[in-house]
C-alpha cells in the first residue's frame, strides 16, 4: 500500500493542527505542577507534570488509524483509476481527431461540430476530475478528524487516571526539542490506544 506513508504524514499534521497543546484542566483552570522532590525527579512519568507523544508514532501504530488508511487509500485509487481511464480516452479521441484533420479527411464544417464536442468533453472532463479531487479531499479529512478525535478522546479519559498537567504532541523534534526520556508516554499510549480500539471494534461486531 504505497499511499499510506503519505496519507499518514497527511494525517500526523493534520491531528497535530487539531491538537495544538493537549491542556488538561479540572474545570478550575490548568492545573499547576507542584515543586518537585529528588523522589518525584526519579518518576518514570511524573503526575501533575508535563509529558509528551510522539505523534508520528501514535499515528504510524495506531490500528485504527491503519484500517481507516487502508479504506481510504482503495477508494482513492478506485477514484483515479477511472480520472485515469476517462483521462486516457479523451486524449486518445482528440489524437484520432487531429490526425483526421492533418490527413484532410474532414470537411471544415465536420471538423468545427467534432472540435466542438471535444471542447465540451474536455470541459467536462476537467469539471469531473475536480469533483473527484474534492471528494478525495473529503475522504482524507474525515479520516483525519476521526483519527483526531479517538485519539483526543482517548488521552482525555487516559488522563483521568494520571492526571498529568499537560500533554504534548510532538512530530519531528517540534514543539519537544529535547527532553527527558522519561517524559514519552507514546509507548503506553499506543497500546493502550489499539486495546481500546480492538475491544470496541469487536463489540460493534458482535
Amino acid at each position: 500500500m504505497k499511499h499510506l506513508p503519505l496519507i499518514f504524514s497527511i494525517v500526523a499534521l493534520a491531528v497535530a493542527v487539531v491538537f495544538g497543546v493537549l491542556t488538561i484542566t479540572d474545570g478550575q483552570g490548568t492545573k499547576k505542577a507542584p515543586a518537585k522532590s529528588e523522589a518525584d525527579s526519579l518518576r518514570s512519568a511524573p503526575a501533575d507534570g508535563i509529558v509528551y507523544i510522539d505523534l508520528d508514532r501514535v499515528i504510524a501504530e495506531y490500528d485504527m488509524a491503519n484500517d481507516l488508511g487502508a479504506v481510504v487509500e482503495t477508494k482513492v485509487k478506485n477514484i483515479q483509476d477511472e480520472v485515469n481511464r476517462r483521462g486516457k480516452s479523451l486524449e486518445s479521441e482528440m489524437m484520432q481527431f487531429q490526425e483526421k484533420i492533418s490527413k484532410g479527411l474532414l470537411t471544415r464544417s465536420v471538423a468545427e461540430a467534432q472540435g466542438q464536442q471535444l471542447q465540451k468533453k474536455e470541459a467536462e472532463f476537467n469539471e469531473y476530475t475536480n469533483t473527484k479531487n474534492n471528494e478525495i479531499m473529503e475522504e482524507q479529512t474525515v479520516m483525519m478528524n476521526q483519527i483526531a478525535d479517538a485519539i483526543k478522546t482517548f488521552l482525555d479519559k487516559y488522563n483521568e487516571d494520571k492526571q498529568y498537567s499537560m500533554i504534548l504532541t510532538n512530530q519531528r523534534g517540534v514543539p519537544v526539542i529535547t527532553a527527558d526520556t522519561t517524559l514519552d508516554i507514546t509507548d503506553d499510549v499506543i497500546v493502550k490506544l489499539n486495546e481500546e480500539y480492538i475491544k470496541n471494534k469487536n463489540k460493534n461486531n458482535k
